[in-house]
């Protein structure tokens, strides 16, 4: 094979290969990828959405003559690949099977760094003579692990996309075109590369938004555990912090002014819906304080003067100075996403439901201000949201997710049926249009996660290695012979502690968040719901039979934890994150027998109780997440036992402590808090895990030993721009 002198390297997704080297890096750390496994991706990279025929594949990589079994060999490469690059081969992101043809590599790739001699063009990639070969010989040996070399970001170019389509086939889409049309690939641009742009989160009511001036992108940015606030060029995609006093604690971007001078920001500090809300200048300074006014989301108003807020199921006007507020209108639900169309008559919004956790399009004039939904024939998906209008008014593009993916569509003004704009492999959210109308800026965001251990005594988490891998809530039986988890689908699993007998116990219909052990392992307390439907409490048997609800409310109830008689089971109510509704937060005690319901004196705003395993304590959560409280449930009084940020607490096995998450401290660790003395321990947060390219962990559970599990999780998120006009000038008509 042919020797490369310069190199070749590409990116996708959030991996990057040096084809000449044969290294595969993620995150700025290299990815164990050998010898043939690297040589085939190397050949699907290539030729992006280009079918490569097993015969292509034997040709190019074993060598004529070769005497060995071929079909298990290219087998066991792609296992290797979707192994290094944590794909699926039932639900692939990076490389697809064509059955008895070959493969297909789906995900958008980036040149990163041409030739320096004879730099590759754009329409020739893909072919062999303008490439050279990378392989003459695999590596003796691995060379140690090291940061990657910074990214040469003056020879960014992008493959054609096969992952994207437009489907400008659609009769609507064509209206008043004639003649045969080719439909046209929409060209991607990645802006930024550091991969810290804030997601959305699972939560329904998290919805980062990233707005422009023109010539930047402003949005919210993950740097050492904590959000901050950025200004990112769009030509370069260098950012810029926008600094800001403390009382803007995890910084939300509602709106921009028309004319891009001012930001309004949301503070976001817990999970409380309504946070304060503030103006601060584009260009850096002092940020002034929206007087009067908490809200869930905001915007300017067509005059530039005022500011439109969401607060519960209603709209107000107000001056920046917060004196006065109007009530603007009153709707069916929780409004975010608030835009006004470019004529300001016309305000679009998307509405959640927090009880059917359902996500819809609404729209009212300024005229009557009323309010009535959009789309309402469109059956693609029951969560569609965050939309924007195109800058001439011509159209609205907005998210939307089918099954576990979301992708971006496009409503036009003559369509009564939105235009497919992406198709993964990453999750597009958060759209808005460039001033021009030619291009839409949206984040791209890829999710990873495995459990990792931190045993007693030690000072470093281990990965799992265990069939309970996926887990994002695990618990043990009190004598340690059974495990239950939730995985990240959603599912409820049971195996012994060995990992035999596994036992899938509830359907595909029903989402569970946790599950909790009753003390003799018979049963199991849920909290779920099933695909349009509010949070409740279910229990189900050990062997996955018998699963009914336990409790029918109008709320979203939560959390629930068995008394160690297994007759009464203590709940609470979701998290304004997880559905707020109607109901007020407490913590209430079910009696199985009677199926009544009783409220604990002093829980007013308390949720996330826990039952301790002696039957002596409750601990609970503020809403705001920053104070555990004790209930002694023999004296009926209240202690705050610490005010420490917390999440997702967990007994211990012996009573006599709580674990839980400082989510909200840099680093993020996990901590041991004694119940005799409040004195806190921490344990090991995210420098501990056993790879530093995780960028958060949740507190999984503790097993009867005192091991720690937490979900590590990689979420990457990096800005793109979507060019519509350059490939197809008829999109918007």
């Amino acid at each position: 094979m042919r020797q490369v002198s310069n190199s070749v390297r590409v990116a996708f997704g959030t991996f990057e290969a040096d084809l000449s080297s044969g290294e595969l890096w993620r995150g700025g750390f290299r990815i164990k990828l050998q010898g043939q496994p690297f040589r085939v991706l190397a050949e699907l990279v290539q030729r992006p959405g280009q079918v490569i025929t097993r015969e292509e594949l034997q040709e190019r990589i074993w060598d004529k003559g070769t005497n060995v079994d071929f079909d298990h060999s290219l087998g066991t490469a792609i296992n290797k690949i979707r192994e290094a690059l944590g794909d699926n081969a039932e639900n692939p992101r990076f490389v697809e099977t064509l059955t008895r043809r070959g493969y297909r590599f789906i995900a958008p790739v980036t040149v990163l760094d041409p030739p320096a001699t004879n730099p590759i063009p754009f329409t020739s990639f893909v072919d062999e003579e303008a490439l050279p070969d990378p392989f003459a010989a695999s590596p003796a040996e691995e060379p140690p692990l090291q940061n990657h070399p910074q990214i040469n970001r003056s020879w960014l170019r992008w493959l054609p996309v096969a992952g994207l389509t437009v489907l400008a086939m659609l009769a609507g889409f064509l209206l008043g075109r004639g003649g045969r049309v080719e439909p046209q690939v929409p060209s991607l641009r990645q802006i930024t590369h550091a991969q810290r742009i804030l997601p959305g989160g699972d939560a329904l009511e998290v919805f980062p938004v990233t707005v422009t001036d023109g010539l930047h992108l402003f949005a919210s940015v993950i740097r050492d555990g904590r959000v901050h606030l950025e200004r990112i060029t769009i030509a370069g995609g260098q950012g810029e912090p926008i600094v800001l006093p403390d009382e803007i604690a995890g910084p939300a971007i509602a709106d921009i002014s028309h004319d891009g001078s001012r930001l309004l920001v949301r503070s976001h500090a817990s999970n409380q819906s309504e946070q304060p809300l503030f103006i601060v200048p584009s260009a850096g300074g002092s940020a002034q304080r929206v007087m009067r006014a908490l809200a869930h989301d905001a915007t300017w108003m067509p005059d530039d003067q005022n500011i439109l807020y969401a607060a519960g199921n209603d709209l107000y006007t107000a001056p920046p100075s917060g004196s006065d507020p109007v009530k603007y209108a009153s709707l069916p639900g929780r409004a975010f996403w608030l835009r006004w169309s470019p004529d300001g008559k016309v305000l679009r919004f998307t509405l959640f439901d927090p009880l059917a956790h359902t996500l819809a399009l609404w729209e009212l004039s300024s005229d009557d201000r009323k309010a009535h939904p959009i789309l309402t024939s469109w059956t693609q998906s029951r969560k569609i949201c965050c939309g924007s209008w195109m800058p001439d008014g011509s159209g609205f593009v907005f998210q939307a997710v089918q099954g576990m993916t979301s992708d971006l569509w496009l409503l036009g003004t003559r369509s009564s049926q939105p235009v497919r704009l992406t198709d993964g492999p990453l999750d597009y959210q958060g759209p808005v249009p460039a001033h021009t109308g030619e291009k839409i800026f949206l984040t791209g965001v890829s999710s990873q996660g495995e459990v990792q251990l931190l045993h007693p005594g030690t000072h470093e988490f281990v990965p799992a290695q265990s069939f309970y891998s996926g887990a994002h809530r695990l618990e043990e039986t009190r004598d340690g012979k059974w495990l239950a988890w939730v995985d990240t689908e959603g599912r409820l699993w049971r195996a012994r502690s060995d990992g035999s007998e596994l036992l899938q116990l509830t359907p595909a219909n029903l989402q569970v968040f946790s599950g909790h052990w009753s003390s003799d392992g018979s049963r199991l307390a849920l909290m779920a719901r099933a695909a349009s439907g509010a949070w409740s409490i279910y229990q189900v048997l050990a062997d996955g039979s018998d699963l009914e609800p336990l409790l029918q409310t109008n709320s979203n109830t939560a959390d629930p934890t068995w008394s160690p008689d297994g007759q009464t089971i203590v709940l609470g109510q979701a998290p304004d994150l997880l559905g707020k509704d109607a109901a007020p937060r407490m913590i209430q005690a079910l009696d199985l027998k009677s199926h009544q319901l009783t409220t604990l004196p002093g829980s007013r705003d308390l949720f996330s109780p826990r039952i301790s395993p002696d039957g002596r304590f409750i601990v609970a959560m503020s809403l705001d997440q920053r104070q555990l409280k004790l209930y002694d449930i023999a004296t009926k009084q209240w202690r705050v036992l610490s005010t420490r940020s917390a999440a997702d607490p967990v007994w211990s096995a012996d009573s006599r402590s709580v674990y839980a998450d400082a989510f909200m401290e840099p680093g993020q660790p996990v901590y041991r808090v004694s119940i005799a003395d409040g004195r806190a321990e921490d344990l090991g947060g995210i420098a501990n895990l056993h790879s530093t390219e995780f960028s958060d962990l949740v507190l999984c559970g503790v097993f009867r030993d005192g091991t720690v599990a937490v979900r590590a999780r990689l979420t990457t998120a990096d800005l793109f721009s979507l060019d519509l006009a350059k490939h197809n000038p008829q999109i918007m008509h």
